[in-house]
């Protein structure tokens, strides 16, 4: 008996310092994502991501999920994001939905802030992230973001655009 709750136990311990170390890791590759691009550190959010990528920005500008390659959805952001004065991308409440061996559905909420003199933007809502084990980490393969609300003036995105490409 005693050896069977030590048994017990000792399974319940590894399993839950598995699921812990996977949660961390799962919310680094998020923090990776907001964090990089903020800094614009480009290699640590390349890094977050698997080498293809689907990406639904569609709640807040319409259109179709896009899937490309990391590399390409890395580079519109580097020729965008560095227009503008800084950005603050808050993202919190990580959760994992649900996980299946080597994918996992991730939930997080975010404030987004961006800011080009006095003038601001900012967006609130949620992502949706699937990831996959790749053996040393676990990568974004998906994201969506469900806008819920925004205030200030969304013209910014254009105006930091304009600044990027005339800055290279």
């Amino acid at each position: 008996m005693k050896h069977t709750l030590m048994a017990a136990l000792a399974a319940t311990t590894l399993l839950g310092g598995t699921a812990m170390a996977d949660q961390t890791e799962i919310s680094r590759s998020i923090t990776d994502i907001a964090a990089g691009a903020d800094r614009h550190d480009w290699e640590r959010v390349r890094g977050a991501f698997a080498d293809t990528v689907t990406s639904d920005y569609t709640s807040l500008w319409g259109g179709d999920p896009v899937t490309q390659p990391a590399d390409e959805l890395v580079a519109g952001w580097s020729g965008f994001l560095p227009g503008f004065d800084s950005t603050h991308h808050m993202v919190t409440n990580h959760a994992i939905a649900s996980m299946d061996g080597n994918s996992v559905i991730a939930e997080a909420d975010f404030i987004a802030t961006h800011r080009i003199g006095e003038d601001l933007w900012t967006l609130g809502g949620r992502y949706t992230y699937e990831l996959a084990n790749s053996g040393d980490r676990w990568l974004v393969t998906s994201l969506t973001m469900t806008a819920l609300w925004e205030t200030g003036d969304r013209g910014l995105v254009a105006t930091a655009g304009e600044r990027a490409a005339s800055a290279r």
